[in-house]
């Protein structure tokens, strides 16, 4: 995605949303402590920070869904007190959360106006009164969506404007979104981010949170930092650097993200030979005990339908994938890769790593029941200590094995994900983009087992859509196109524009 950025406007001093010296405790520990953040009309700005900085106990306070310890709101510079979501609304603050609260069984326009007063005659809802307010709003952002359709019938980009399109039916005037951009292509990025900027234009102040940095130096004007609860820093955009915010962000520099290399051995961990799928064409590489093999490529150049194949979730119609000298029957299934010692982390972590409803210790015992049972009788002593033993390796940030995994942030169900398949010893880990969603601190956390892992003997394969990710994390890199590799380098001096030009199919 190109990166371009309009210069910040002259902008109205008086804040649209300001919270100051905010204090948040649970059970005693400080979750915010003095937090700060003041946001204009007509401006689009980034609250940024690593998982647990304290950005989600922030957003919920000035949105109602928590009360401040201390500290003081204020509204278009009048001192506000929240007592609940709808109180927020009617004050015109109004959050978008990554997991959208889109009705995907009513239409576009009920979705639209939902929680609001229907136009109505004797009782009966004027569903031509609906579709045309409705349509006002999708007129502001300049959509064309249907608004007879099933809401879950349309496609991430227009389920988001859709959620804009509400907020703004409710005469939102700060707009906070968290994660907008997590599941949209590039294509799809483009039209938001052209969207946000009308809004902006028409002075609507947005809080945007995101952990893809690229996007916050496109987008926005200013940028407050968080860590350990407290506010860094704010200033604008334009005086800063990724490098400065993740030092900021961190504690630390950013080169540091990325441990050293050469942990790779001679030992041959998988060969794959002459693999076809439905998107995957003729693939042979192998991948060596000790090995970070970075997997690049566009959106749909096959790279992670070769990890399904490879994990035996998915089918595949010819080729041979050799584990350790032993040849895997053809498309094995899960149980069998398992059984072999290759082990998934995918892509959607919430919808197929995790069990969200389940406990850290459920989740992690799923995927090793030989392991923790006997005679047909699950252990749960031994369940518990495997839970706790993967809890201590990956560091995992929880009260306890017995907590949810849907209420961790997103790096610690990442590394949930992890526990579970390092649990069953993988000579080969295969990871679909492992640090997507997750704050630079808790990526650096992820490179340093994943090298940790290889140090180990494990041979590791990753896809990632980032390239200076792959540069960083891998040994060597293979470019997918149309299903083909089309380039092999080493990591250790590759450079963006070669691996983006293998990326589009240019092989020489």
């Amino acid at each position: 995605m190109t990166l371009t950025r309009e210069e910040p406007r002259v902008q109205d001093l008086t804040p649209a949303l300001e919270a100051v010296d905010i204090v948040k405790r649970f059970d005693g520990v400080h979750a915010l402590s003095g937090a700060r953040l003041s946001v204009r009309p007509g401006e689009i700005h980034a609250l940024l920070g690593e998982n647990g900085a304290g950005k989600s106990t922030l957003i919920k306070i000035v949105t109602g869904i928590y009360s401040p310890d201390g500290g003081q709101i204020l509204r278009g510079g009048e001192l506000v007190e929240f007592a609940n979501v709808r109180v927020a609304h009617r004050a015109g603050i109004v959050a978008l959360y990554q997991e959208l609260s889109i009705v995907p069984t009513i239409s576009v326009a009920e979705n639209i106006l939902l929680g609001e007063q229907l136009p109505s005659r004797a009782g009966i809802v004027d569903q031509a009164s609906l579709r045309r307010r409705a349509r006002q709003q999708l007129d502001r952002l300049n959509q064309k969506i249907p608004l007879r359709r099933l809401a879950g019938s349309l496609s991430p980009v227009q389920q988001t404007m859709v959620a804009l399109a509400r907020a703004l039916a409710t005469d939102a005037r700060v707009l906070i979104l968290d994660e907008p951009t997590a599941s949209l292509t590039d294509h799809e990025i483009r039209d938001l981010f052209a969207v946000l900027r009308s809004l902006r234009d028409e002075g609507v102040a947005i809080v945007y949170v995101s952990h893809r940095l690229e996007e916050v130096f496109e987008l926005c004007d200013r940028l407050t930092i968080m860590r350990n609860g407290e506010t860094i820093v704010t200033k604008d955009v334009a005086d800063s650097t990724i490098d400065e915010v993740i030092s900021t962000m961190v504690g630390r520099s950013a080169g540091d993200l990325y441990p050293e290399r050469g942990t790779a051995t001679t030992t041959v961990a998988i060969t794959v030979t002459n693999l076809q799928g439905r998107r995957v064409k003729n693939i042979s590489f192998t991948a060596h005990a000790g090995e970070v093999l970075g997997i690049g490529g566009l959106a749909g150049s096959g790279r992670s339908e070769l990890l399904r194949i490879l994990s035996g979730s998915q089918k595949h119609r010819s080729g041979e994938i050799v584990v350790g000298g032993a040849t895997l029957p053809s498309s094995p299934g899960v149980g069998r890769a398992l059984d072999a010692g290759i082990a998934l982390v995918p892509e959607e972590r919430r919808s197929q790593g995790v069990i969200l409803r389940a406990s850290i210790q459920d989740n992690i015992a799923l995927a090793n029941i030989p392991e923790v049972s006997a005679l047909g009788w699950v252990r749960g002593a031994q369940i518990v200590e495997m839970a706790k033993r993967g809890m201590t390796d990956l560091q995992i940030k929880a009260r306890g094995p017995r907590q949810h995994v849907g209420e961790l942030s997103g790096g610690n169900q990442q590394k949930v994900v992890l526990a579970k398949m390092l649990a069953r010893k993988p000579k080969v880990l295969l990871m679909d983009e492992p640090t997507r969603g997750i704050d630079v601190g808790t990526k650096a956390e992820i490179y340093r087992l994943i090298r940790q892992l290889a140090a180990e003997g494990t041979a590791v394969i990753a896809v990632s859509s980032e390239l200076p990710e792959l540069i960083g994390m891998s040994d060597r890199i293979l470019i997918m196109h149309e299903g083909e590799v089309s380039g092999e380098v080493a990591a250790e001096g590759a450079d963006d524009e070669l691996l983006l030009s293998y990326c589009y199919g240019k092989t020489d």
